[in-house]
């Protein structure tokens, strides 16, 4: 429930903010991070903070988490929490703040995060497989946003959280060069915008360097990155069939205000989706554990 500790520790939510902040001015790149973080979390053994456990074999081991950043931020604000209230708030909760506050610090509207959810003590890379993947299909896509009781609208949604943040090379220069082995580009690249990503990712080039997934808004959370879908300008596959696929082309549609098209408001359909996002498989009760140390 929202306010969960406003009696047992009030000034919880605000240390999480203003670490957030801190950490935000001197390192943008923890905000699109913490936000994917909570996300991938989220779907593999619900939000339960088993993504920031460390060690071998853990979740942030596997392939889809090994780029995530902003564990250090979820760290600070732990101990300072600690330090006035020891033993109460859990670090699922920081991390569930913490999405929510990046969003902010990046211009996004703000929304309620109902808390109490207690810590998870399983954490296997191998459960991964539960997260969407860069080449996805829509249909699968669904599929696994479904297996976790998010709808259509809310898959669109959450995905437009690439809004802010980056991808590397590795994670669709294929798309420019020898695509399906058609040896040419992925067709849905708008034409005019290839020779800019080319230039971004050489063939062959560095695989780790890191491009927004917004051009031109990388640190602003808005609609522009579903523009640059509807302009063919999105970075990732998985990103760009959103938009050709008719069942969640109409979201981003509605989005966008196109005419014919019945508005929804992102920023406040955002924290709603991520209200039920933050939801899924939450341990309460007796059910896990308010961890002293997040990793």
């Amino acid at each position: 429930r929202v306010g969960f500790y406003s009696s047992t520790c009030p000034r919880a939510e605000s240390i999480v903010q203003s670490t957030v902040r801190s950490h935000f001015q001197s390192d943008p790149t923890v905000a699109p991070g913490l936000l994917r973080m909570h996300f991938h979390d989220c779907f593999v053994q619900g939000c339960d903070a088993s993504i920031l456990i460390s060690g071998s074999g853990t979740e942030r081991t596997a392939p889809p988490n090994s780029l995530l950043r902003g564990y250090e931020v979820i760290d600070d604000a732990k101990q300072q929490i600690e330090a006035i209230c020891p033993g109460v708030v859990s670090c699922a909760d920081i991390l569930a703040l913490a999405a929510r506050d990046s969003v902010v610090v990046t211009r996004g509207l703000t929304w309620s995060v109902p808390t109490g959810r207690r810590d998870g003590l399983v954490s296997r890379a191998s459960d991964t497989s539960d997260l969407p993947g860069f080449t996805e299909s829509v249909d699968s896509q669904k599929q696994k946003f479904s297996a976790k009781g998010l709808n259509t609208q809310d898959l669109v949604t959450l995905v437009g959280g690439h809004t802010i943040g980056t991808s590397a090379c590795q994670f669709f220069s294929y798309r420019l060069y020898n695509f399906n082995s058609t040896g040419g580009p992925d067709p849905s690249i708008d034409a005019s915008f290839l020779p800019t990503l080319r230039g971004l990712c050489p063939q062959n080039g560095d695989g780790s360097k890191r491009v927004a997934l917004d051009t031109g808004s990388v640190n602003n959370f808005g609609t522009s990155y579903f523009s640059n879908l509807r302009n063919g300008r999105g970075i990732l596959e998985s990103d760009q069939k959103l938009w050709t696929d008719d069942s969640t082309k109409v979201f981003i549609q509605r989005y966008l205000g196109l005419r014919g098209f019945l508005g929804l408001r992102f920023g406040v359909e955002f924290g709603r989706s991520m209200v039920k996002m933050s939801n899924i498989e939450v341990k309460t009760g007796t059910n896990g554990e308010i961890r002293k140390v997040c990793s």
